[in-house]
């Protein structure tokens, strides 16, 4: 239609003819608030999260670099956590560069098609950290119940595989929700939160969102709810084991083999249903805390996994004193 054409058309339909050509553009942005009511301290908010990146991307690339050099660390248990943490670092960078952006240099418009794609990597590695999670306490299970048969079950191949299956439950599960977003129209174009979330996003549409909300509750019960009870089967079996055990000493032992992994269950899960319930609970709660919560529920598994599993393991204690020995030497 030419633009001689449009003119002619009467004012509503012209209004709404260009409004929807630029919500469909390629052109389109979105504006990130940051963290509503706290605006005027963003500078000095970042701090906090530049140095979360910086130990983040530090623990886990050092953690990760320790286990590609050491053949010794070359187990399922430890191909696992190299997972988790390459799923940890994908997370952070993610979040965070766009994040101090925002922070430093009030840079906070975000082109859809970026903002769609930050959604799916933000929300897509959580889902793959939740079913490593499943993976490492099947993991654990296979190490305090049947010890002799370990390295047979837990073949590479098989680590291969649940590494696979992880990888594609969240892309599975995730893609539709930038993909369902895609057929809506936005009448708002503020996001009042530092990342492109999807219930967020999903509050700017003037269109019925009821696909969107069904969806999103759908991937959050199936993911939560599914993984937990599956990571609470597996502990159960084990305590189950524990407490047929005779020796003080191997109980010792086989609640410490898990106590690594009890910990990154316990980091990961609990500020994440703190921050589901207080978005939905916690009507009096302040927006800026809600937002924060969304944030520090991402950023602290991925900050702590490499901090407990480093003091938490023998093997990467050992390896670790060894690298700070052979340095100071």
């Amino acid at each position: 239609m030419s633009h001689l054409e449009v003119s002619k058309l009467p004012l509503s339909t012209t209004t709404s003819f260009y409004y929807a050509v630029f919500n469909r553009s390629n052109f389109m942005t979105f504006t990130l608030m940051g963290i509503p009511g706290l605006e005027a301290q963003h500078l000095w908010l970042s701090l906090p999260f530049f140095s979360m990146f910086l130990a983040i991307l530090i623990s886990n690339g050092a953690i990760l670099y320790m286990l590609h050099m050491e053949p010794t660390l070359h187990t399922p248990m430890y191909l696992l956590l190299a997972l988790l943490m390459v799923a940890d670092l994908i997370s952070a960078l993610a979040l965070l560069p766009k994040l101090l952006c925002l922070f430093w240099f009030n840079d906070r418009d975000i082109a859809v098609n970026a903002c769609f794609t930050q959604m799916f990597f933000i929300h897509g590695t959580s889902v793959v950290r939740s079913a490593l999670l499943v993976a490492m306490a099947f993991d654990r299970y296979v190490a305090v119940c049947e010890p002799l048969r370990y390295h047979t079950v837990l073949s590479h191949s098989l680590v291969g595989r649940l590494g696979l299956m992880a990888l594609a439950k969240g892309v599975i599960l995730i893609l539709p929700m930038p993909l369902l977003l895609q057929r809506l129209t936005f009448c708002h174009m503020v996001i009042p939160h530092t990342y492109c979330d999807h219930m967020a996003v999903v509050k700017l549409a003037c269109d019925d969102t009821r696909p969107n909300r069904i969806y999103g509750l759908f991937v959050i019960l199936l993911v939560v709810g599914l993984d937990l009870v599956l990571i609470g089967f597996s502990y159960g079996l084990i305590l189950q084991a524990v407490i047929r055990l005779n020796s003080r000493d191997a109980i010792c032992k086989a609640l410490n083999t898990c106590s690594a992994h009890l910990s990154v269950i316990l980091l990961t899960y609990v500020p994440a249903l703190f921050s589901s319930l207080t978005h939905r609970l916690g009507h009096n709660t302040p927006p800026h805390a809600h937002i924060l919560c969304a944030n520090l529920y991402l950023l602290l598994p991925s900050m702590f996994n490499p901090i407990i599993y480093g003091m938490k393991t023998k093997d990467i204690k050992i390896k670790v004193a060894k690298c700070l020995c052979g340095r100071h030497s």
